[in-house]
């Protein structure tokens, strides 16, 4: 039965509406599908609530969970079928949170979340109360998520400053010392070397910084995520020269080693900030790579100018 203004008029039925009958086959399939991602979503938020030793956290993530088993059982009106949550994505979201924080994976599943506006936009056709779970999803769950606390996104700019002073020094440096001294032990020792004092002085750098900003961030605490950053960052770019015998092919592993690093936390920090992945990717590469060609020529220059043959 259809209302003067064609929407399809519920028809109640064992206690529910029944107007999944009255819908063509491919919006019954999407109302489906919405179905179990929200049934999903409210198991991974209940998952991640019941995991987190923060009490404003866990009150923060609980409240998602309502919201999305609320959307889910919306869904449940016009579908015959059980939800079916998806076990496996509930695993790895649980894993990313361990991993990577709360932050970044709240924000990498409601980035999942911007494919299905065309989807919420076909259904609302017919169903108007997917625009208001649209409507929902995209100011409510905002506001929440915006409420995590966690200590490390606090400093992630002093860890941004340990992992991409390092990518740009040390590429550098590296390069000039493959072209310079041609010997895997002799570059791994100078690059560790330099590695160590660069990590010390950083980080010094970044404590006294911090100490005179008077922004609220703990000075020895930011002091740390920069050393950090910046010793972990050494160590990947050094492993090449410790297993390759051939100093060209440790100066190219390394320089795939840094494109790998910028690739992974240029993608971290874009989820986590909401910014351009590809914009902070390229710039990032740029400068580290540029970096490294402009000490790589230097390397070259001065071995050819000393005429060294090590």
């Amino acid at each position: 039965m259809q209302t003067s203004n064609g929407n399809v008029k519920p028809q109640r039925q064992y206690g529910v509406y029944k107007r999944h009958a009255h819908l063509p086959p491919e919006i019954r399939e999407m109302v489906y599908r919405m179905y179990n991602d929200e049934a999903t979503d409210a198991e991974v938020y209940k998952v991640l609530a019941s995991r987190t030793k923060s009490a404003h956290n866990r009150r923060v993530l609980e409240k998602i969970a309502g919201d999305e088993a609320r959307h889910r059982d919306t869904w449940a009106i016009f579908t015959d079928r059980p939800p079916r949550a998806d076990s496996f994505r509930v695993k790895v979201f649980s894993l990313l949170s361990v991993l990577f924080g709360l932050t970044f994976t709240i924000n990498l599943m409601e980035s999942a979340e911007k494919d299905a506006v065309k989807t919420y936009g076909e259904i609302g056709r017919y169903l108007p109360e997917a625009m208001t779970i649209l409507d929902d999803e995209s100011r409510h769950e905002a506001e929440l998520t915006g409420m995590i606390e966690e200590d490390g996104l606090s400093y992630i700019s002093s860890i941004i400053l340990g992992l991409s002073d390092a990518l740009v020094e040390l590429t550098g440096a590296l390069a000039g010392f493959t072209l310079a001294l041609n010997d895997n032990t002799m570059i791994g020792l100078a690059g560790f070397i330099t590695g160590v004092a660069a990590t010390l002085s950083m980080a010094a750098s970044e404590y006294l910084a911090r100490k005179a900003d008077n922004t609220g961030k703990h000075p020895l605490k930011a002091a740390c995520y920069t050393g950090f950053a910046y010793m972990f960052t050494v160590a990947l770019l050094l492993i090449p020269y410790a297993v390759l015998p051939n100093p060209m092919a440790a100066l190219v592993f390394c320089l795939l080693n840094a494109g790998l690093i910028i690739l992974g936390f240029t993608y971290f920090v874009s989820v986590v900030h909401k910014k351009s992945f590809l914009r902070g990717f390229r710039e990032m590469i740029c400068i580290s790579f540029g970096v490294a060609l402009i000490s790589f020529l230097i390397g070259w220059g001065a071995r050819i100018w000393l005429k060294l043959d090590i």
